[in-house]
């Protein structure tokens, strides 16, 4: 009963500890574009729901992909498209994105995931390049000059996103929202069979699970909310270019996950301030930021194997990943 009572006391203090903890971070959020760039703010939040999005499939399911630019740059044609030539609201293009990477994502992983290990990865990494050249030929998207110019607009015809407060907290909202979506699939039934199938798939199939179901499920999930943060990124800087579908960029988010921590709720997010904040203070100075990138990521393997938040979380067994 002792010992029963001491693990009751130490869930629920970990729990007040977590819920302190989510707190102070939104009211961070809050207070940050008083004191820091909202622009430089908004685009770590585009990023971080990006890794996270990512790491739902890496790092809760074990599926390695290359390929996930092409939801995130994907979801930022479809949306600049919808509200530049088609003239529609921020909402919906942002809508239109999450719904078409969806659907991009669910075509892909019907084909990846007839296969695992590297074969999956390369897969992934193919059917991307292939939507990348699609994306260079397609007239829609303007080839190398990239949709420009495109309208904020105002959300559901009332708060007018060029302000820059108002444009901020509806980023802010959408980060939020989009972690949250994350954390209650990862804490679900669902999310528990996808950490079942990353750990013993053989064994997930001996209990009469349909793993190729659940990892198109999740593969789709983890394509849309990628998606989600491709078009917010769209809106946010009214534009959407090659950059965002190439390799290089499926790249960057692999390392921004690996950085903060693979499985862990927070660590993508930590990995992915960490580079865009690299990437922002070394851009006008001499020093090249992948040179800069690359050392930081030896560091962080040789000294933190499991991600800054990773480390964090083997020092202090109690928290909940």
């Amino acid at each position: 009963m002792t010992d029963l009572g001491a693990t009751a006391r130490q869930a629920s203090a970990t729990a007040r500890l977590e819920w302190l903890l989510v707190g102070l971070g939104v009211a961070g959020l809050l207070a940050a574009p008083f004191f820091l760039y909202p622009i430089f703010l908004m685009k770590i939040m585009c990023f971080a729901l990006f890794a996270c999005a990512f790491n739902l499939l890496l790092g809760y399911t074990g599926l390695l992909s290359f390929g996930h630019a092409a939801f995130f740059g994907g979801a930022a044609y479809f949306c600049a498209h919808a509200v530049k030539d088609w003239g529609w609201t921020p909402e919906a293009g942002i809508l239109l994105g999450t719904v078409g990477a969806a659907l991009l994502g669910l075509v892909m992983g019907f084909f990846a995931i007839r296969r695992q290990g590297i074969y999956f990865a390369m897969i992934t990494l193919a059917l991307a390049q292939m939507f990348f050249f699609f994306c260079v030929q397609a007239p829609f998207t303007r080839g190398e000059d990239g949709i420009q110019g495109v309208p904020r607009g105002h959300l559901f015809g009332l708060v007018d996103l060029s302000q820059p407060l108002n444009i901020y907290y509806t980023v802010a909202a959408i980060f939020l929202i989009g972690l949250f979506a994350i954390w209650r699939i990862v804490n679900s039934p669902f999310g528990m069979i996808l950490r079942s199938i990353r750990e013993n798939e053989n064994r997930a199939v001996s209990l009469g699970y349909s793993v190729a179901n659940y990892k198109l499920a999740a593969f789709v999930m983890s394509a849309a909310l990628a998606g989600l943060a491709g078009a917010t990124k769209a809106i946010v800087f009214q534009f959407a270019t090659l950059t965002d579908v190439t390799w290089q960029m499926s790249g960057e988010v692999i390392l921004m996950t690996l950085l903060g921590g693979i499985g862990t709720m927070i660590g993508p997010a930590v990995g992915a301030t960490l580079v865009v904040t690299l990437q922002n203070t070394l851009a006008t100075s001499g020093f090249p930021v992948t040179i800069a990138t690359g050392l930081i990521f030896m560091i962080c393997v040789l000294l933190f194997r499991r991600g800054i938040v990773g480390e964090i979380y083997a020092k202090l067994p109690g928290i909940k990943k």
